[in-house]
């Protein structure tokens, strides 16, 4: 799916929105066995290396959003808008179920700040449910999208894909994004059975129809479809809400950047090649990152980055008074999150200290 034709959204299923966040795992995943291609070298390297190149899609954010953006920081960090998106055709609509309506949605957003150094970093998740002002944008497309006041944040990206939902992070946080990254949610399914699964550990009993999953408390190896239906599911978990599922999808990712680091890939031709080439056909770039050598580039960076050294944070948020299945970002805690990345600094913890939590934290853990 690309940045274009699809992002998270999905047909809203009952109480369903979680192929997205797996998204942005996916892509670090891809990022990283993109990067793998290099380890192929010999005469059917070059080969390769075209093959996988020509699997990656990307669209230009920076012609699109023009000069209007808050100013670049160059203090050594960087600034990674993540999403994880689904279209309601072909592979995606037998997964997410729905019509095939060749529509296209972003449910899970993260704003990934990769410190100086590049040896830690703060992950900063916006809950789809979010009521937001959305800024005019224009598309990639050249179509120009007038403001709208009171909107879910994800009506971003399915009003005008990458380039809006750029434009409307920017705006809610001053921040300007140095990368984009998108993921579908077929290939994650795919690109999680590529690796052999991804183990975690759940404390509780997760039972729900909805996203097909059935898992007892204990230790499971997960394989593509129950991974999908992980970072999909709220009911049964916590206390049903969005807010909960970024909580599991969170305690997802950094279970799958362990696994990413420790399933040996670089020894296996192989099954290093099966990862590059579902990586490289799962992800849409910003045209910075749109080939090979340039997600080489760019995940030669975030090698030394694991787990332990990864922040993952709610943007802060309160439930609407109005509508309880609804959450207004809270300004001023908001603020202390967005000025601690713009000057490079961890997020201190006041900063979510009495904001609204989906209760399911601790629930999934790598093993």
């Amino acid at each position: 799916m690309s940045a274009e034709s699809t992002p998270e959204p999905v047909i809203p299923e009952p109480g369903e929105t979680g192929p997205r966040r797996r998204s942005r795992k996916a892509l670090r995943a891809a990022a990283w066995t993109a990067a793998g291609v290099v380890a192929l070298g010999g005469a059917g390297g070059g080969y390769l290396y075209f093959k996988l190149n020509g699997n990656i899609r990307s669209v230009d954010i920076d012609q699109a959003l023009g000069t209007d953006r808050p100013t670049k920081i160059d203090n050594g960090s960087e600034n990674i808008l993540v999403l994880g998106s689904d279209t309601r055709s072909g592979a995606n609509r037998k997964l997410g179920g729905g019509i095939d309506d060749g529509s296209a949605r972003s449910d899970t957003a993260m704003i990934v700040h990769v410190y100086e150094g590049h040896k830690r970093a703060s992950v900063v998740s916006v809950p789809r449910d979010t009521l937001i002002d959305r800024p005019a944008c224009t598309d990639t497309k050249g179509t120009r999208h007038p403001a709208a006041s009171g909107v879910m944040f994800n009506e971003s990206y399915a009003t005008g894909g990458a380039a809006c939902a750029v434009k409307t992070v920017e705006s809610l946080t001053g921040i300007r994004m140095d990368h984009y990254l998108e993921v579908d949610f077929a290939g994650f399914q795919k690109l999680i059975d590529d690796l052999g699964g991804v183990p975690v550990t759940t404390t509780k009993t997760i039972d729900d129809p909805q996203s097909h999953l059935d898992l007892r408390a204990g230790t499971h190896t997960l394989d593509g479809q129950q991974a999908l239906g992980l970072v999909r599911t709220r009911h049964g978990v916590g206390d049903g809400s969005d807010l909960g599922r970024i909580e599991l999808q969170q305690a997802f990712v950094k279970a799958l950047l362990d696994q990413v680091k420790h399933v040996g890939v670089f020894s296996n031709p192989k099954k290093l090649y099966d990862l590059a080439d579902t990586a490289t056909k799962t992800v849409t770039t910003d045209s910075d990152l749109g080939s090979v050598n340039s997600l080489i580039d760019f995940a030669d960076g975030l090698k030394g980055i694991g787990s332990r050294h990864m922040t993952m944070i709610t943007m802060p948020v309160q439930y609407d008074p109005s509508d309880p299945n609804r959450v207004l970002m809270q300004k001023q805690k908001a603020q202390l999150v967005w000025d601690a990345l713009k000057n490079d600094r961890p997020i201190p913890k006041s900063a979510t200290t009495g904001t609204a939590t989906g209760e399911a934290k601790g629930v999934v853990s790598a093993p």
